[in-house]
């Protein structure tokens, strides 16, 4: 699937947001009421910024449960197979590449578990509960070896673990999932949709996002450069889109947009005369058509919009936020850009900007793929978690001093991905599943613990062990994108009438909001 490449249908669709909103639904209506009503004062800034996770990420390997009922059952599912998957357990420390692991016996290589340590510790702050029918006193957890810079924003208390989430409409016990006497999402286990649903809440075709429609409401607080509320390093996305709202696509690096300037003496891709022309063509007006003059609006709009942020970008706090550091890849050891990393610098470097542009409310959506780990997942998976790790630290170092203020509370950060995947191994990866653990980063976060219910791991084991949180090796969500989304946008301003407009599933949740915010 391509992210971020328009076809004609596309720009047609998008454009189409802006021309038909005299058809718009009430339920439009009624956002742009409370928008309006919104736009009074803003006296503060806040940021949400999506880090998605394309792919389906196997949120097994990246928060576990270690005590020993639950790691026992873990290391059974997954240290099988040609390339076994099962990480090694809490204090464990590396085995040397062309040594023999002394507890799996195998000979390590630098691709293979047997050569990281085990899964680093974290505490959470809140006791978690122990499941029914096992005998461990109390539950442990960890994060993945490659996760250390993770741990350490875990352990300051501005990092939570968020566990078991799903798309859901209502609330599903294994029984009724195997009895389908539930209404469940539509078209599990595919990416398109799966992608779309978390983002939108509809499956894939779906034109609204929930970000697009939290800055829908908050876009009035913007004034005159409402533009930048919802912006995208990553191309075009759903999550994104709203009734209102039109999402600005941003390039990363010190220019973050290329501005089309008919003034002479400037140059377009080589050529002083493309400006002047490309500009009146995409400016004219005049057309007959409403549909060619609305796009040109707008997009004489954005042109203008690109040059006055491409103006901003040049000062001192903007050009002050600190370069994204040399990363190294953990199996290969060779240097590699962080992707994540420098899309994030540029979310900082628009936060920086913020007062200059008189942005009080913004909505981000940053993405890395390669998450798709039906096999070789224990060369792939480990890179992102690692890129991942580093980059939300990153990021959470320079929101510490942006320009000289502490940012971290006015921004949350926050992982998404298509679902989960097996508990169980395929032979060397995993393949599609359901519910799986996130992250929420922010000084906003009440941090350094574990939100909605760790579910019980393990696969059946005959009449001795059967899981009531699992099915075909696949977690069954026990929180859904709507209570994790709702807990945002709680937190961003979006009132709860609004919020039930949004997520319409939200009402068949026992609990409306997380906690963590």
């Amino acid at each position: 699937m391509s992210h971020g490449i328009h076809t004609r249908r596309q720009l047609l669709r998008i454009g189409g947001g802006l021309s038909m909103l005299g058809a718009a639904a009430p339920f439009a209506a009624q956002l742009a009421a409370a928008g309006a009503a919104v736009s009074q004062s803003a006296p503060d800034y806040k940021a949400l910024v999506c880090v998605f996770m394309f792919g389906g990420n196997d949120a097994n390997n990246m928060v576990l449960a270690t005590d020993q009922d639950s790691w026992t059952r873990y290391f059974t599912a997954r240290n099988t197979g040609v390339d076994p998957i099962a990480l090694m357990p809490v204090g464990t420390a590396p085995t040397a590449v062309g040594a023999t692991n002394p507890l799996t016996g195998r000979v390590a290589t630098a691709a293979s578990p047997d050569a990281w340590g085990g899964v680093l510790p974290i505490v959470p702050r809140t006791i978690q509960a122990v499941p029914a029918g096992t005998n461990a006193s109390t539950r442990t957890f960890g994060l993945h070896p490659f996760m250390g810079p993770a741990k350490t924003v875990f352990d300051a208390g501005r990092l939570a673990v968020v566990a078991n989430i799903g798309t859901l409409v209502r609330p599903v016990t294994r029984a009724q999932y195997e009895a389908r006497s539930v209404t469940l999402p539509t078209n599990l286990f595919s990416h398109n949709d799966q992608q779309s649903t978390w983002q939108a809440g509809r499956t894939e075709g779906a034109q609204r996002g929930w970000g697009g429609s939290f800055s829908d409401l908050l876009t009035g607080m913007n004034g005159t450069n409402a533009l930048f509320t919802a912006v995208s390093t990553a191309g075009n996305a759903v999550f994104l889109s709203g009734q209102d709202v039109v999402q600005y696509q941003m390039s990363t690096g010190a220019q973050p947009a290329v501005v089309i300037n008919s003034q002479a003496g400037t140059s377009l891709f080589g050529s002083t005369v493309a400006p002047s022309r490309v500009s009146d063509i995409i400016r004219d007006t005049s057309s007959a058509s409403l549909f060619a003059a609305d796009y040109a609006t707008t997009t004489g709009r954005s042109i203008g919009a690109a040059g006055s942020l491409n103006t901003v970008f040049t000062s001192a706090a903007v050009t002050s936020v600190p370069a994204v550091p040399a990363y190294r890849n953990p199996i290969t050891g060779a240097t590699e850009t962080n992707t994540l990393a420098v899309q994030l610098q540029t979310v900082a470097r628009m936060i920086a900007a913020a007062p200059t542009l008189g942005v009080k409310r913004q909505v981000f959506f940053v993405s890395i793929g390669g998450w798709d780990s039906h096999d070789v997942q224990n060369t792939a998976q480990p890179n992102n978690l690692s890129k991942v790790a580093n980059a939300l630290a990153y990021f959470d170092e320079v929101l510490g001093n942006l320009g000289g203020v502490n940012m971290r509370e006015a921004v949350t950060t926050f992982t998404a991905s298509d679902f989960s995947r097996t508990f169980t191994t395929n032979g060397d990866g995993t393949d599609h599943a359901w519910g799986g653990h996130h992250l929420v980063m922010g000084g906003s976060v009440r941090g350094g613990d574990i939100y909605g219910q760790f579910p019980t791991v393990g696969i059946d084991q005959g009449t001795a062990f059967r899981n009531p949180d699992m099915t075909q090796a696949y977690m069954i969500p026990t929180t859904s994108v709507d209570q994790y989304a709702a807990t945002f946008g709680r937190w961003m301003g979006v009132s709860e009438t609004n919020l039930d407009l949004i997520f319409p599933n939200l009402r068949n949740m026992v609990t409306r909001g997380l906690g963590f915010l």
